[in-house]
């Protein structure tokens, strides 16, 4: 997974990272969130999940110490972090911006 997760955050178009654990109440929101993203977004953002259990190297590399933490990357560079549940008209926003 690392090494495709790699060359995915390297695209020039943002890539918005969903940091969660199946055990993680509040992260069972985000996906809903993330839904509305994409559906307002479309092509200008690619959205993935990744569940730290599984990919502890990634969570660790990213340091990733609660979630769900959201990250958005753009050229393989963090763009900017949330960490918590945020609001879908807050994760568009900061997208357009990064965009621009």
């Amino acid at each position: 997974m690392n090494g495709k997760f790699q060359s995915i955050i390297k695209s020039k178009r943002p890539v918005l990272v969903d940091f969660y654990a199946d055990w993680c109440g509040p992260c069972k929101q985000v996906p809903q969130i993330l839904k509305e993203v994409k559906e307002d977004l479309k092509d200008k953002v690619r959205i993935i999940k990744v569940n730290v259990d599984r990919n502890p190297f990634i969570a660790s590399k990213y340091q990733i110490k609660s979630i769900p933490t959201l990250i958005i990357f753009q050229n393989g560079m963090p763009q900017w972090t949330g960490v918590g549940v945020r609001h879908a008209s807050e994760l568009k926003e900061i997208i357009k911006d990064i965009c621009e």
